[in-house]
C-alpha cells in the first residue's frame, strides 16, 4: 500500500472530517517512528561493509542504524565491550586485526587498529521513508494495517478519542502477531518471506 492509499485509509478508519491530510502525514509518521523502536524483523536487516585502506580506530555507523547485530572483520566477530574496559585496553594503541568495538555516539572504535581488511557492520535499519503518495516502504507492503492502528493511537490521543484503549490493544496485537512470525522463521531455521497482511484492490 502506498504512502496515499495508506493515508486515505487511516483516514477512513479513523472517520472524522477534520483530519487534513497533513495532520494525518503526521500520524502515520509518528507511527512508523514507534514500530521501529519495537519492531526487529529480517526486513529491517542491513550490512554496511567498509572497506579500511588505512590504519583507523573508528568508523562511522550507518545514519538510519536502529540497533547493532554485530561487527566482524574478515572471519572474525568482534566483541563489544563496555566504555571502562575498551578504554583501558586500547591505551596500548595496537595495530592489527580488530577483535573488540565500542559505540561511542555516531561512532563505532575499534582494537586494535585495523589498516586494512573489510569490516562489516550487519545492524536493525530504519524502513524507507515515504513522503510522495506513490513511494510504498517495505513496512507499508507487509504491515499496512500495523501503521495505521500505530497512527490511530496518536490521533486518539490528539482528538481524546474514547477509542484509544481500542486501538492501542490492535496496535499491541499486530505487532506481537508480526514480531512472532520472524521469531518463528528464525527459530525453525527455515529461509521465510514476509507475506502482506492484508491486500487492497486498485
Amino acid at each position: 500500500m502506498n504512502y496515499g492509499d495508506l493515508r486515505a485509509h487511516f483516514k477512513a478508519l479513523l472517520n472524522r472530517s477534520d483530519c487534513t491530510d497533513a495532520l494525518a502525514n503526521t500520524f502515520l509518521d509518528q507511527g512508523i517512528q514507534r514500530i521501529q523502536r519495537q519492531l526487529r524483523i529480517p526486513p529491517m536487516e542491513r550490512t554496511l561493509t567498509v572497506a579500511i585502506t588505512n590504519k583507523v580506530s573508528f568508523v562511522i555507523v550507518p545514519s538510519d542504524m536502529l540497533e547493532l547485530i554485530s561487527v566482524s572483520h574478515g572471519y572474525c566477530n568482534l566483541v563489544s565491550l563496555p566504555h571502562h574496559e575498551f578504554n583501558t585496553i586500547s591505551e596500548g594503541k595496537e595495530e592489527g586485526i580488530p577483535k573488540y568495538y565500542v559505540r561511542r555516539r555516531e561512532t563505532l572504535e575499534l582494537y586494535p587498529y585495523p589498516s586494512s581488511g573489510d569490516l562489516k557492520i550487519d545492524y536493525y535499519g530504519e524502513f524507507q521513508k515515504m513522503t510522495l503518495d506513490s513511494d510504498e516502504s517495505t513496512l507499508a507492503k507487509i504491515a499496512s494495517d500495523l501503521i495505521c492502528y500505530a497512527a490511530l493511537g496518536y490521533s486518539a490521543d490528539y482528538y481524546l478519542d474514547e477509542r484509544t484503549a481500542v486501538f492501542e490493544q490492535k496496535f499491541i496485537s499486530l505487532l506481537t502477531e508480526l514480531q512472532e512470525q520472524a521469531n518463528a522463521a528464525e527459530q525453525s531455521g527455515i529461509s521465510q518471506v514476509m507475506r502482506p497482511s492484508a491486500t487492497y484492490d486498485t
